[in-house]
This record gives structure tokens, sequence and C-alpha cells, in this order.
């Protein structure tokens, strides 16, 4: 194949490869996995360019990219793949997003009273989109996790994930002074 050439055609039957030739479905649970993470990687591509580049988010939004990435090439390995290369993802990628967290915590209001409507401004609709594409990512690796082991620290990773564009939501909305659309308060029975 001519460098720079994207078109194998070695997918033109269905499946895909992963790491060490092996050739799966496109629908392989670990497939699903790559794609859904592609497009929350995708989506925060697209987050980044209605922020200035100056903005506070785009060096941790940059970082979340690339560890979307780690995760990919983790989940693109199969489970028992022996080829001597190991594709590790660090916990300290979750630690970076319970920093991130703690500091927009500190800054903006509680909700802990009543669900919260997305959208408010354009930038704040989108850290919601991002938000249920990452949840609808972790079903899918949850799905894969019961068949083959994924990683304790991508799991807690894209679990923590949808967690921080949620309050990126919330904190775009109170940096325009947009307020909360609250939908219900909450009901606990005792």
């Amino acid at each position: 194949m001519p460098a720079g050439q994207i078109h194998t055609r070695g997918g033109d039957g269905g499946t895909c490869g992963l790491l060490g030739n092996l050739r799966v479905p496109k629908d392989h649970p670990r497939v699903e996995c790559l794609g859904e993470l592609d497009e929350v990687n995708s989506t925060i591509g697209l987050l980044r360019s209605k922020v200035p580049v100056s903005h506070s988010w785009q060096p941790r939004l940059q970082g979340i990219q690339r560890n979307l990435m780690d995760a990919m090439s983790n989940l693109a390995t199969p489970a028992g793949y022996e080829g001597g290369l190991e594709m590790p993802f660090p916990m300290e990628a979750t630690l970076e997003l319970e920093e991130w967290l703690d500091e927009i915590e500190e800054r903006l209001p509680s909700t802990t009273d009543s669900f919260l409507l997305p959208g408010g401004s354009e930038v704040s609709a989108l850290c919601h989109v991002v938000r249920t594409q990452v949840r609808r990512a972790e079903r899918r690796i949850a799905t894969l996790h019961q068949a083959e082991p994924v990683a304790v620290a991508i799991l807690s990773f894209v679990n923590r994930l949808s967690d921080v564009f949620f309050k990126l939501a919330r904190e775009e909305l109170a940096a325009q002074d947009i307020p909360e659309e609250k939908w219900k308060l909450f009901v606990y029975k005792a």
C-alpha cells in the first residue's frame, strides 16, 4: 500500500483489524467501544473549536483527547494478545479528572435538589452532548468488560469523564450568567 493511502479494502467483508492482525466483525463489542470513544473524541474536538484557543479548558480538553487515544489503543489490544506490546492506561488520568471536578465544584452552587435541562448556550449544550456520548461509551465498555476484562483504570476514567462534562456545562452557564433550567425536584423515598 502506498504511503498515506487510507483504503486497504481489508474491511470490505465486514471485519476490521485489531492489534496483532486479529480480524473481528465490525460490530464486535471491542470495535463498538472504539467507535464510541472515537465519537466522544471527535465531539470534544468540536467543543474545543467553539471556545477560544486561550480558554482555560483547552489544555485539559486536549489532555482528555490524548487519554482517549490511549484508552482506544488499550481497547484495540485483544485479550490474551502476546505480541509483547502492552498498552497500559494510567490511573493518573482519572485522578486528573477528579482534581478538575473538585476545582469546578468549588466555584458552582450545588444541584443536589433537581434535574437540569441540557442547553442554555451552544458550548453548554455541546458539553451535554459529550456527556451523553461518554455514557453510551461507558455502557459499551461495560458490555465488553462482561466478556473480556477491561482495565479498571479505563472504567474509572470513563465514569468520571461524564461527570466532568456535566460540570463543564454548568460552569459555562455560570460564566455566561445564564440561569440553569431546572426540570424537576429530586424525590427521595425514605
